[in-house]
């Protein structure tokens, strides 16, 4: 019951909760343990005045379905567990010690130990279901249909089905659906996605373009080089599928405590029950039996099974309240051991969108000049550079001043404004029209203009940094946390905001399959502790698989990247995830204080039961007690979860 799948739950049993479904049937969960609440009441407040009449019939008949309501799974749970050979679980100590009060005739309490069970049951079944459900609707990451050229004309078909040398039609806004070569037509390609690149690629005939990438403009005719087994998309979701075969399931405390501390409590039990009678002048056989059966109730660890997934529930549910939606208690033990943080670049440290962030103007021009030279010179450009600088630009430009526009492909724009020949482009277009100029490298992506064969300024376009990426690498460090980033973009850009944000580490120029192994350098150098990836494109999703804790943007992250990933971040901010550690940290320290106060009162009381001096009323203290207090301090949780406690 503390795993994030329900088959990785200490206690593998079905009572009614919608374990395989993303939805959280509340009502179905909860009428059960309503059902037995109602009917435990009824028998505690009645149990007494019935006890030694007559009528005591009727305490059995209220408070037996009540215990099999709530303790079913259990019990079952438990038979299945010996029959495997797994005896000495916790399901087997809660079983034999509420089996033990019905013997001695304490049915409330066994009553009581089953439906506390059942009640943290309830919020981990809860927790775990919202966050599936907030990661539900995700679409399909490969294309699904693809445009088929036939002689009868287009015909939509499953990618599947074509085969190599076949040709399609990519549709401006549609994403390729299969890897091909270029038979006609012109575009711009977004190939955030799949490389990290985060300027859009033109693209002409003779030129390869890759499944998942997008086309943001022109009609594409591409003749298919490759299946779609063989596609680019195709190999990234088989690197992911692999990647997560590589993950261990987190093997929870209760699990490994259990083990040990059942056969100790069966086995002191029964020498209560048995060695004084055989050793003591004068001991009683029901007396000493009475108080093995006592420390059995008093022993079962209700509220130390309860207190550890109440704390992950806070843990989780003070995260999604946050805008962090955790997958499960698995991946918060995790992030307490991260203590390196990798980021991807586009769309995860940066905006992922373009905005002129420098205008430089040279030889007599003003910066309002040469940005509306350069914007009406792309007036007429689709290109997302010559967009950011007309919106940069901001003003209304009439199409009359404009002439003999020539687009240049993979250089820039030539185009006549207002009678002057003006250039704009990159620093490969100065070159060929022999601009002289003094500058050729600048971080970030530039568009150099000149006016009638001279060079009057560059204009800089960046995607720029998301507001509070400097203060998300800095509060990781300040936790003693090593940062890095892994990006498809060039190495100048990586310099630049490497810089900006005082990264311990980056590498550039990365394809898929170089993050992959890039990530892998990172992870035998981190030894036992652990590493965290966190990205939001296509390409990212094999990497955020193979990190030991996988983080995606989800409000604009790729659906490949948040179905991956073990967190997602639903406000796309690099900083939650230093607030989802310093979360990690504090529900894993209300955890084992939790632990330590059950504990300490369970040892307390099983001293005292051994020698006679505990009732059942203490042994209710001791088991209900012990789970309430758990139950306050995980609430802390709920109120404050990124808090120091």
């Amino acid at each position: 019951m503390f795993a994030s799948h329900p088959s990785d739950r200490c206690c593998d049993h079905d009572h009614g909760h919608s374990h395989g479904s993303d939805e959280f049937d509340w009502r179905r969960a909860v009428a059960p343990i309503a059902i037995a609440a109602a009917l435990f009441l009824v028998g505690f407040i009645f149990n007494q005045p019935l006890h030694n009449t007559p009528f005591a019939i009727a305490e059995y008949a209220v408070l037996m379905p009540a215990y099999l309501i709530s303790g079913w799974g259990v019990l079952t749970t438990a038979g299945r567990n010996i029959l495997r050979g797994r005896i000495f679980d916790e399901n087997f100590l809660m079983t034999i010690a509420t089996l033990g009060a019905i013997a001695i005739h304490e049915i409330p309490e066994g009553v009581a130990v089953m439906l506390f069970f059942q009640i943290g049951e309830l919020f981990q079944d809860y927790s775990v279901g919202r966050s599936r459900r907030s990661i539900r609707a995700l679409l399909e990451v490969r294309p699904d249909t693809a445009n088929l050229k036939t002689d009868d004309g287009l015909r939509q078909v499953s990618p599947e089905s074509i085969s190599v040398g076949e040709v399609i039609l990519v549709r401006p806004g549609e994403k390729v659906p299969l890897d091909g070569d270029i038979v006609e037509g012109q575009s711009q390609l977004d190939t955030s996605a799949l490389t990290g690149e985060s300027v859009p690629r033109t693209v002409t005939a003779g030129e390869t373009v890759l499944a998942g990438m997008i086309n943001q403009s022109g009609a594409l005719t591409v003749r298919v080089t490759k299946p779609f087994g063989e596609s680019s998309v195709s190999k990234i979701l088989e690197l992911v599928e692999n990647a997560s075969s590589k993950k261990a399931a987190t093997e929870k405390f209760i699990t490994r405590f259990a083990r040990y501390y059942t056969p100790v409590v069966v086995v002191l039990s029964l020498a209560v029950a048995l060695l004084p009678p055989l050793l003591l002048a004068g001991a009683s056989q029901a007396e000493w039996t009475y108080r093995a059966l006592v420390l059995l109730v008093i022993s079962c660890p209700c509220g130390l099974v309860i207190s550890i997934p109440l704390g992950y529930f806070g843990g989780v549910g003070g995260a999604a309240k946050r805008g962090i939606l955790v997958k499960g208690s698995t991946f918060l033990d995790a992030l307490t051991q991260v203590k390196t943080v990798v980021f991807d670049k586009t769309g995860t440290l940066t905006q992922g969108s373009f905005h002129v962030t420098e205008v430089i103007a040279d030889n007599g021009l003003s910066q309002h000049q040469l940005l509306a030279l350069a914007a009406q010179a792309e007036s007429q450009s689709t290109h997302p550079v010559a967009q950011s600088i007309r919106q940069a630009y901001g003003r209304s430009i009439e199409a009359a001043s404009v002439e003999g526009y020539e687009e240049i492909s993979g250089h820039g724009i030539r185009a006549q404004v207002n009678g002057r020949t003006v250039l704009a482009g990159n620093d490969r277009l100065l070159h060929r029209e022999d601009i002289p100029h003094d500058v050729c490298t600048v971080d970030g992506t530039v568009a150099h203009v000149a006016v009638d064969g001279e060079y009057r300024g560059r204009i800089i376009i960046a995607d720029e940094l998301k507001e509070d990426a400097v203060e998300a690498v800095r509060a990781l460090q300040a936790q003693g946390i090593e940062t890095a980033m892994l990006t498809g973009d060039s190495q100048a850009v990586a310099d630049s905001i490497a810089q900006q944000l005082g990264l311990d580490q980056y590498r550039a120029e990365l394809l898929p399959e170089d993050k992959v192994e890039a990530l892998e350098d990172f992870l035998k150098q981190a030894g036992q502790t652990k590493v965290a990836f966190v990205g939001d494109g296509i390409n990212d999703a094999p990497v955020i698989a193979r990190a030991d804790v996988g983080v995606a943007m989800g409000g604009l992250g790729s659906d490949a990247a948040i179905e991956t990933a073990d967190i997602v971040l639903i406000t796309d901010a690099p900083s939650k995830v230093a607030e989802a550690i310093q979360i990690a940290h504090k529900t894993l320290r209300i955890i084992w204080q939790n632990i330590i106060l059950a504990m300490t009162v369970k040892g307390l009381f099983i001293a005292l039961g051994a020698v006679g001096l505990a009732t059942l009323w203490e042994a209710v203290f001791a088991d209900v007690g012990v789970a309430l207090l758990a139950i306050l301090n995980a609430s802390r949780m709920i109120r404050s979860p990124g808090q120091p406690s």
